[in-house]
Order: structure tokens, then sequence, then C-alpha cells
């Protein structure tokens, strides 16, 4: 499992989507890029993916932060262009991280 972090700005028209909404339009754009996304085990199963703060409807940002879990590994760079691909005009992804993998401890 890979998790990745990434930042994103909302402006424009996207200014007036909903958080739930936003977090359709991430899931589609996920699975229309062709990314294998971790999903959570249970009944309703979710994938596993999280914006840090919910805005407001009506306002912009510059810097939201987001992650994800995929099942495969995949470069940061491949990873940002085949998500804003999807995207729409008004999203824009900004920076991709890989997380770091913490060592199991003895």
């Amino acid at each position: 499992m890979v998790k990745f972090n990434f930042s994103f700005s909302k402006t424009g028209y996207m200014k007036y989507i909903s958080h739930l909404d936003l977090m359709r339009l991430f899931t589609r754009a996920f699975r229309r890029a062709g990314f294998a996304i971790k999903m959570t085990q249970g009944f309703s199963p979710h994938p596993k993916f999280s914006i840090n703060r919910a805005l407001k409807l009506g306002l912009e940002s510059q810097d939201e932060l987001a992650a994800v879990s995929l099942r495969e590994s995949l470069d940061t760079q491949d990873f940002q262009e085949r998500l804003q691909k999807q995207m729409p005009e008004g999203i824009t992804i900004k920076q991709v991280y890989e997380e770091e993998k913490s060592k199991p401890r003895d």
C-alpha cells in the first residue's frame, strides 16, 4: 500500500462545489485515471481518501491538503499528471509527495 499526500487549489466556479461533491469528484477522478485505490474493510467499503478540512461553500483556496492510499506504487509525477487530466477547470493539483513508510519497531 502506498499513501500519496497532495495539495490542490480550488478556484473559479469550483468554489461553489460542496465538500461532499468535492469528495465524489476526486473519487471519480481516481477511477478515471486508472488508480487502484485502497478500500476500507467492512459492510460498506469506501475509498481511503481524505481532505484535511472542509471549506465553506463559496470560498476559494490555494492550498488544500488531501491524502489517498493506493494498492500500487507510482511515480509522484505520473500520479500528478494522470490526476490533473481528470480534473475540471478550477481544480489544480499543485504538489504530490509519497508518504514515508515507518519501519516496524522491534
